[in-house]
C-alpha cells in the first residue's frame, strides 16, 4: 500500500504538468511567461511541504528528478521551445536549488525561500515582461526596476507571513533577495537560494 503523500505528491505534480501543457499552448512567443507560470505551479507542491503533507525527502527527490528532465533537452540541444531559452539554464537551476533548499535548511524557513523563487520571481518576470513589450524592447532576457519592486514587495509579504525576524530583518531579507535577483553575475535561481542560505545562518 503506498504511503499517504503519494496522493499529495501526484496532485502537486499534476499542478505542475498542467501549466507546462498550458504553456505549450501559448507557444515560444510566450517563452518569458511561461517559464514564470510553471515557477507559479510549484506553489501547491511548497504548500504542501509546509503543512506536512509531503516529506521533504520526497519535495527534494521530485525537484531534482525535475531538474534531470528538463537538463535533458539542453544536453540534446532541442529546448522545449515553450518555455526553455538555449544556453540558459535557469529553470534546471530553480528545479535544482528547490532540490537542496528543504534538505538544507528548517521547514518554515525553507518554505518562505522556495516561495520567494516561485511567487516573486515569478511576478518581478511578468511585470518586467509587459513592461518591455509594452515599450517594444526584447523581453526575453532584461531586467528592470519595475520587476525588481514586484519582487520586494511580494518578497515582504512572504517574509512577514513565515519569519520570526524582527520587523527590520524581514525587510532586510527581502531587500537582500530582490538583490540578489537582480545582479548580472550569477543565475538568480541559484543567487537566490545562496544568498537566502546565508542570511539564515547569519540570523
Amino acid at each position: 500500500m503506498l504511503p499517504e503523500w503519494t496522493l499529495y505528491a501526484l496532485i502537486a505534480a499534476t499542478f505542475i504538468l498542467v501549466a507546462i501543457g498550458i504553456t505549450k499552448r501559448l507557444g515560444p512567443e510566450w517563452a518569458w511567461i511561461n517559464r514564470k507560470i510553471i515557477h507559479f505551479s510549484i506553489v501547491p507542491a511548497v504548500l504542501m511541504f509546509y503543512y506536512g503533507l509531503i516529506p521533504r525527502e520526497a519535495f527534494s527527490a521530485a525537484a531534482f528528478i525535475f531538474g534531470l528532465f528538463q537538463l535533458w533537452p539542453h544536453l540534446r540541444k532541442r529546448e522545449f521551445s515553450w518555455y526553455q531559452i538555449e544556453h540558459n539554464y535557469g529553470e534546471v537551476f530553480f528545479a535544482f536549488s528547490a532540490s537542496v533548499v528543504p534538505i538544507a535548511l528548517p521547514k518554515e524557513y525553507a518554505t518562505a525561500l522556495l516561495l520567494a523563487m516561485a511567487i516573486s520571481d515569478g511576478v518581478t518576470g511578468v511585470v518586467r515582461h509587459f513592461y518591455f513589450r509594452r515599450h517594444g524592447f526584447n523581453v526575453k532576457l532584461r531586467k528592470h526596476w519595475t520587476g525588481s519592486l514586484a519582487y520586494l514587495i511580494t518578497a515582504v509579504f512572504i517574509a512577514f507571513a513565515l519569519l520570526e525576524a524582527g520587523t527590520i530583518g524581514k525587510i532586510g531579507w527581502a531587500t537582500a533577495l530582490m538583490v540578489a535577483e537582480y545582479q548580472p553575475w550569477l543565475d538568480d535561481n541559484l543567487a537566490v537560494p545562496l544568498v537566502g542560505t546565508i542570511l539564515f545562518l547569519l540570523y
